[in-house]
């Protein structure tokens, strides 16, 4: 059993993941052993990141169609955790996001991720050969609106974005007419103007310095990003070297750990290192769509999919970010950013998808 089990076991994306994960506790520690308690991050991060391979091996050995059955109830756990943050939530630099459990703090919209693609991989999955019906991209709309409003009012801008992106890939990927999907796609357009009023004020601060439609001088709105380039920059080909990056050391550089992570990355281990890094998310993409095409049902297929969407989402918006070609919005770059419900969900996610590798043949476990 033990041996059939390892011998279709998707390999190539455990070992990319692997990689991934030492490659990111390696950038906290290095962000952060200069930090009063800083060195605790990085055995933090770790401590949940054994956590989350825990899980990752526990859903390879639970059949991922399980899942379809139980949607209904997913899906009312992830709004219960939403509303918990609003009732229960503890606020950290002006946002309620978290959820204090004492000895961890439980962000329940980076779990919101994984749940969401579950119960809209059912919904597509069993509307797939109707989805070109204004009904089903309606109710398929419902479904990830609901948590995408509730998540806006922490506010989680950032985390709103990947949901409704994952949402947006996914049926992409379903078999909605082309037609259908450019109407959708501008109505969402038109849709956009509107949605400024709902914004925060820092949350409009950070588009508008992004456009440079508002005062982004380096020492007031765009001081984030500017640091992020100094230091990307200062990396050159092979880095400054492991713990001797000064913009993250001398503390110029802001949520070194978090939001820019990989400008610590880059400053360190040079473009060299990022270029290293963008490499295994390109296999990781990869393999996530391989398992998508190689998936024996629609609702694995789905799932993959929308996999895909959110770590490429992710990986686009992030680096994006730290290289001024997208707005600040907070979201982290998966198995490097510091965070311990991030790891654990990204790893989850990966245990999905082993899942639905290992059973694309007619395998009994």
């Amino acid at each position: 059993m033990i041996k059939k089990y390892l011998k279709n076991f998707d390999w190539i994306l455990f070992s990319v993941v692997l990689l991934l994960f030492c490659l990111g506790i390696l950038t906290v520690y290095s962000a952060t052993f200069s930090i009063s308690g800083g060195e605790n991050k990085a055995l933090s991060q770790l401590m949940f990141g054994f956590i989350g391979l825990f899980f990752l091996f526990i859903l390879t050995r639970v059949d991922y169609r399980l899942f379809k059955k139980y949607s209904g109830l997913i899906y009312v756990i992830m709004l219960l955790l939403l509303l918990a943050v609003d009732l229960f939530g503890t606020e950290v630099l002006g946002a309620r996001r978290w959820i204090d459990l004492g000895f961890f703090r439980l962000q329940p919209s980076e779990l919101a991720k994984v749940l969401s693609i579950l119960c809209l991989a059912k919904y597509f999955a069993e509307h797939n050969d109707e989805m070109w019906k204004l009904r089903h991209i309606l109710i398929s709309a419902v479904y990830v609106f609901i948590p995408v409003v509730m998540v806006i009012m922490e506010p989680d801008l950032g985390t709103a974005i990947i949901l409704f992106l994952i949402w947006a890939g996914m049926l992409f990927v379903s078999n909605i007419k082309r037609s259908t999907l450019v109407k959708v796609f501008l109505v969402i357009l038109a849709m956009l103007p509107l949605m400024w009023f709902t914004l925060h004020d820092y949350q409009r601060n950070r588009i508008l310095t992004f456009s440079g439609g508002s005062n982004s001088d380096s020492l007031d709105k765009g001081w984030n990003v500017e640091q992020a380039l100094i230091a990307i920059g200062s990396g050159q080909i092979y880095g400054r070297g492991m713990g001797y990056g000064p913009q993250s050391h001398l503390n110029f550089l802001p949520m070194q750990h978090t939001d820019f992570a990989f400008a610590v990355l880059a400053e360190e281990m040079g473009f060299l290192g990022a270029v290293i890094l963008l490499l295994l998310f390109a296999v990781l993409l990869y393999r996530i769509i391989t398992i998508a095409k190689l998936s024996r049902d629609t609702f694995g297929m789905f799932i993959a999919s929308g996999a895909a969407v959110m770590f490429f989402s992710h990986i686009f918006i992030n680096i994006g970010m730290n290289v001024r070609i997208m707005p600040v919005t907070g979201i982290p770059l998966p198995f490097i950013s510091a965070g311990g419900t991030a790891i654990i969900t990204n790893l989850i996610v990966i245990g999905l998808l082993e899942s639905i590798y290992i059973r694309h043949k007619k395998i009994d476990f």
